[in-house]
């Protein structure tokens, strides 16, 4: 008994190891797609972007004035979120929130900006609403942000 009580365990532990590689996989996968779809969207638009460590692209419009904020910053932000395709998803005007609770894209994106600002974002699934449905929004999305920082307090 004992000894079968072993063999389950490790046939536990390797089928749920394996189902950590196959979606680690399928997220590798996606961000491979969304990149490309950001790269042949750049194209077709003669947009120049710098791509961050976070895996954003950027394009700073306005830099704004300094300082900058930070993560743990309050921000007010006025933002228009679009898919690649041009359809509007939404636009928000001076939304007020700790700049860490917005998508990860956004808290990447905004430190790049001082007060007065404004960003283009081009975002992969993962730092958005990743690979599951968000309202409207359908999973594995990439999205496009613009973003003016209004204003905000440490």
């Amino acid at each position: 008994m004992k000894k079968l009580l072993i063999l389950l365990s490790f046939l536990i532990i390797g089928l749920s190891s394996c189902q950590k590689v196959y979606v680690s996989k399928l997220r590798v996968q996606q961000a491979a797609i969304d990149d490309q779809k950001i790269q042949d969207y750049m194209k077709a638009n003669n947009i120049t972007a710098t791509k961050d460590a976070s895996g954003v692209y950027y394009k700073i419009v306005n830099p704004g004035t300094d300082p900058k904020p930070i993560t743990t910053s309050t921000v007010k932000l006025t933002y228009t979120t679009e898919y690649l395709n041009g359809i509007t998803i939404g636009k928000v005007d001076g939304s007020t929130a700790r700049l860490n609770t917005y998508v990860l894209a956004i808290q990447a994106g905004v430190p790049k900006i001082g007060t007065g600002g404004r960003i283009i974002l081009l975002v992969p699934s993962a730092l958005a609403y990743g690979d599951a449905d968000h309202g409207d929004i359908p999973a594995n999305s990439v999205i496009l942000y613009t973003l003016d920082l209004d204003g905000f307090s440490n």
